[in-house]
């Protein structure tokens, strides 16, 4: 075996060496070729031998691929090696098998072994350039051939398996192509599969079952036309989302099968398939990223249903279990029960994060059928009256101290404003004052401040909220941990707070109007002086937050200044921000060229350049007004100086 792997390696890096030569098909070239594809059928008990040829036969490929499209040379080897890359296509299929082990494992929890799983990824480019050698009806032909799914034969899961991976990772290539295949194969193994054996899934099945789902989803498009099969489709998928091997694909065939499907979804049969599956994410404790998945698909479903009392009848099921898991967190009673059992009321914490999780992508994708159908608006203020006595509770609690609660309850929240558009307004002052009031008790949880930016950002232009802004700028600004930034040190300890009040400013500032922001100069003052101090800061994230505020308070001001160059009066944006940047003009310049001296500068420099491009502009604007004595260009070049 080790005389084997070592000729293999031993040919393979000299055919590497020179591909021009292999090329010209001489004997000798094609005895090297000969031999190792021999060593890619070696039957050995792993995958190293096969492995090691792989470079070869991709630097081949390329070599090939490489050559000008319609020269004569270039058709002359694809003639004279379509032979080789087609028994090469053969010989990788049948060594991407599963060893006997795997196909013989009867455990419930079986997946492919560490060596496979390494050969299929570095197996993955090459089939992808066969595909283009062979020409994709070529490559096609090697999958859909025999009766897979008949009756009367055993059907080959190892070889099934084997092709359902390798036609995943040529997808792209073959839908790029234009043109159309029969999948009906694929089709009647998903009705096979697609009732769930009284014991549940378990050994290698499992496994087709992942490959099959990444082939659905990869080929969603041409699967979901088999409109007769489509019930079958979404049982598959179904039994699939509730296994743990293969919920993350079927999950993700699940969003692409609905995101393709024609009207047919919207048969009542299909709507109680997908309403089964959302009710049943409660049980299958999924990854957060699947169950955003199979909400993202089912909502989509829903929110294009046409019937306006059905619609807002399943939505209401949907969301029951997640209404029920929250209700219990903040009923007064439940809740002190629970605090006596840690272990239940870590449960019951999760369930109401993971209900208040689904809420939001619900109210999300609602927000996209809005834009599509109007009439979805009704179903957004249907869902909002429910959710928000419950976002109430939830808002006003002392639960709001965990973290992964809060997280979940302002994403929703954000959510839940972003799709209600003016539904919304009259809620804001509860809203601002939930949101600042709790930063302020619990302030590591900086999705408090960036919840508030998404607010500000749909609502900042309302005149008659202004003041209601401005108490929530003060209130974030004079927060002890956002008045604790007075070092890079400390802004490198807490990026992510960094980055979340600078964006919050910005957002501030490029939101609210011009009265607003005049009357929160002092605010205006101290954000700028932390902003400049967060610009030293190591955390790349952190200091690129910081000199953005910057430079779009700059930009708000230079774009003022010259709106308005004969009408500057007292109380105005514009006094407002002269004095500003004559306070805070020292330090910030001072600390934006101290950040170019970091160790990762070069990403600062276009940052630091426009900030002193701005400050510049600003400064020679002034010397235009009244307010030349306090800033002019001689006032820059003092800071600069000083820095």
């Amino acid at each position: 075996m080790k005389v084997i792997g070592g000729l293999a390696c031993l040919l393979s890096e000299i055919g590497q060496a020179a591909p021009s030569l292999i090329v010209e098909a001489s004997a000798e070239a094609l005895a090297l070729t000969d031999a190792l594809l021999s060593c890619v059928a070696f039957p050995s008990e792993d995958w190293e031998i096969a492995d090691s040829t792989l470079q070869f036969w991709s630097t081949l490929a390329s070599y090939i691929l490489g050559i000008e499209d319609g020269a004569k040379s270039r058709k002359h080897m694809e003639d004279s090696f379509s032979p080789v890359f087609s028994a090469l296509l053969d010989s990788l299929l049948l060594r991407s098998q599963v060893d006997d082990c795997t196909y013989n494992d009867e455990g419930r929890v079986v997946d492919l072994p560490d060596g496979l799983i390494h050969f299929r990824m570095n197996l993955v480019e090459l089939l992808v350039d066969i595909c283009h050698l062979l020409g994709s009806a070529t490559f096609m032909q090697k999958f859909f051939i025999g009766g897979w799914a008949s009756q009367n034969l055993s059907i080959p899961w190892k070889e099934v398996e084997s092709k359902l991976f390798a036609l995943n990772a040529v997808a792209d290539v073959i839908i790029q192509d234009g043109q159309s295949y029969d999948f009906s194969v694929v089709m009647q193994l998903v009705t096979m599969l697609s009732i769930k054996p009284s014991d549940g899934l378990k050994g290698f099945i499992c496994i087709v079952y992942r490959s099959l789902a990444d082939a659905v989803g990869s080929y969603s498009k041409w699967i979901s036309a088999f409109k007769e099969n489509f019930r079958s489709l979404l049982l598959f998928l179904a039994v699939g989302i509730s296994e743990p091997l293969s919920s993350n694909a079927c999950a993700s065939a699940l969003r692409k099968v609905c995101e393709d499907a024609s009207v047919v979804i919207y048969e009542p049969s299909n709507l109680e398939i997908l309403m089964w599956i959302g009710e049943g994410l409660e049980k299958w404790n999924l990854s957060l990223e699947d169950e955003e998945e199979v909400m993202h698909a089912i909502s989509l479903v829903l929110g294009s249903v046409s019937n306006r009392e059905l619609k807002n009848n399943l939505l209401a099921r949907l969301l029951s279990s997640s209404y029920e898991a929250i209700g219990k967190l903040v009923d007064p009673e439940i809740s002190l029960s629970l605090k006596q059992s840690p272990a239940s009321y870590t449960q019951v914490l999760n369930a109401s994060s993971r209900g208040l999780h689904r809420i939001g992508t619900v109210f999300s994708h609602l927000s996209v059928s809005v834009a599509i159908e109007p009439a979805a608006d009704d179903s957004i203020l249907s869902l909002l009256r429910v959710f928000w006595p419950i976002l109430e509770k939830i808002f006003g609690s002392e639960h709001m101290e965990n973290g992964n609660l809060s997280v979940a309850a302002c994403r929703a929240l954000s959510l839940a404003v972003q799709s209600s558009g003016q539904h919304f307004v009259t809620l804001l002052p509860k809203v601002m004052d939930w949101l600042s009031t709790n930063f302020v008790l619990f302030q590591s949880h900086e999705c408090y401040i960036r919840t508030a930016s998404i607010v500000i950002e749909e609502f900042g232009h309302l005149e008659e909220y202004g003041p209601l802004f401005v108490t929530l700028f003060e209130r974030f600004t004079r927060a002890a941990s956002v008045m604790a930034l007075t070092s890079s040190y400390i802004c490198d300890q807490e990026p992510d707070l960094v980055e979340a009040y600078t964006n919050f400013a910005s957002t501030f500032v490029r939101s609210c109007n011009k009265d607003a922001l005049s009357a929160c100069a002092s605010l205006l003052e101290v954000s700028i002086q932390k902003a400049a101090i967060c610009c030293t800061a190591m955390h790349r994230g952190a200091a690129l937050a910081a000199m953005s505020y910057l430079s779009c308070f700059l930009d708000v001001a230079l774009v003022s200044l010259l709106e308005c160059m004969n009408s500057i009066t007292e109380g105005s944006f514009n006094i407002t921000a002269i004095h500003v940047i004559s306070h805070s003009g020292e330090g910030l310049v001072s600390n934006v060229v101290y950040a170019l001296l970091g160790v990762s500068a070069m990403s600062r420099v276009h940052k630091c350049a426009t900030i002193l491009q701005q400050l510049a502009a600003i400064c020679t604007l002034s010397e235009r007004t009244r307010w030349k004595a306090i800033l002019c260009w001689q006032t820059l070049h003092g800071w600069l100086q000083f820095a």
